[in-house]
């Protein structure tokens, strides 16, 4: 009895993993299609930004506050400026996602950041921050998963092909199809949008890369994301101001505006990086990645279904490519993860043995 009561804690205590990122990635799927409402209704995306992480640092100040409260980190002039700098390179990437999502459409802006790691990969093989060893499992599979990656993303924005009809849609319901699809039919729009989509990962696998040694040296995650936050609030006040002067497109009113840039501000933001945080202490950053996919899915079915998303062969052939490029380079950064621990083991032996 008592070891079927220990199974059931376990299972339960598994459970609770796949509870959590099943959570997550349907908030990120939700960050998509909300966004992308509140644009196509007008909203300008510079300014959506700014109130985005006006909200961020209203959720996040007071957890840092209260949970960091005891952390004693000195915060150099040198530091600040990092931070700083790198905020720039977070408010960039943001503005030029919410641009871009204007000229594409939910779906495709889910289907780009699964792109992320195979973006980060070659980028750090670049900057000399991750060697390559083709020769092994591992990196054959890490380079093969991130040129599939690309290649779906390629095919994703490029080829169409015959359109997937999941249900028959009533005369009443394609002249109703949101009007946010007038943006995109356009392949001129549909190419810039693509392009500013896929320039946009690039800056935040950028971002990824070089905020390692910040995080090292400044090792407070919720003051720090504050402090992200709170800069990049300011930098895109100053471009949002420049860019929209109109005070009127500046007023939240009640409806999917105000409601999109709370939940991207204070749900995506702040409930999604404890989730994600406690499931990388329990579990590892690779369980986490591995669930990434599911917000392509779920933004996909619900724009489809709700919207009247149109969805084409060429576009499900390369999603189909790019969840599979993601998974060879995350069993490869898997499986040198192992190597790297077995390397070690033996290290300690040998140095057991000699002394």
């Amino acid at each position: 009895m008592k070891h079927l009561v220990i199974g059931c804690g376990m299972s339960m205590e598994k459970q609770k993993h796949y509870i959590a990122m099943l959570l997550t990635q349907s908030i990120f799927a939700g960050m998509a299609l909300f966004s992308k409402a509140a644009i196509s209704k007008g909203m300008n995306p510079y300014v959506f930004v700014t109130y985005r992480q006006a909200f961020a640092i209203v959720a996040l100040a007071p957890l840092a506050a209260f949970f960091e409260r005891k952390s004693d980190v000195p915060l150099s002039y040198n530091l600040i400026l990092k931070i700083l700098l790198m905020s720039l390179l977070s408010t960039l990437s943001l503005d030029l996602y919410y641009f871009s999502i204007h000229y594409t459409t939910a779906t495709f802006a889910a289907a780009t950041t699964n792109l992320i790691p195979a973006i980060t990969f070659f980028m750090a093989l670049i900057l000399r921050v991750e060697a390559l060893s083709i020769k092994k499992s591992h990196g054959m599979a890490k380079m093969l998963g991130s040129s599939i990656g690309v290649t779906g993303a390629l095919m994703f924005a490029l080829v169409k092909g015959p359109h997937l009809n999941f249900i028959n849609w009533s005369k009443e319901n394609t002249r109703g199809t949101h009007s946010s699809n007038l943006n995109y039919s356009l392949k001129e729009e549909w190419l810039k949008g693509s392009l500013v989509m896929v320039i946009a990962n690039i800056i935040w696998s950028l971002w990824l890369i070089l905020q390692v040694p910040i995080v090292k040296q400044y090792p407070v995650k919720l003051r720090l994301a504050t402090l992200y936050c709170l800069f990049s609030w300011i930098q895109s006040s100053i471009w949002a101001m420049v860019m929209e002067r109109n005070i009127s497109a500046w007023k939240l009113k009640w409806g999917i505006n105000l409601f999109s840039v709370v939940y991207c501000g204070v749900i995506v933001t702040g409930l999604t990086y404890w989730i994600q945080l406690w499931t990388v202490e329990k579990k590892g950053p690779v369980f986490v990645s591995m669930f990434t996919p599911l917000s392509l899915i779920i933004t996909a079915i619900v724009s489809a279904f709700l919207w009247n998303e149109t969805l084409y062969v060429g576009s499900v052939c390369g999603g189909i490519l790019l969840i599979g490029g993601l998974y060879l380079v995350l069993w490869g950064k898997n499986r040198e993860a192992e190597r790297e621990i077995k390397d070690q083991i033996v290290e300690i032996k040998d140095g057991i043995t000699v002394i």
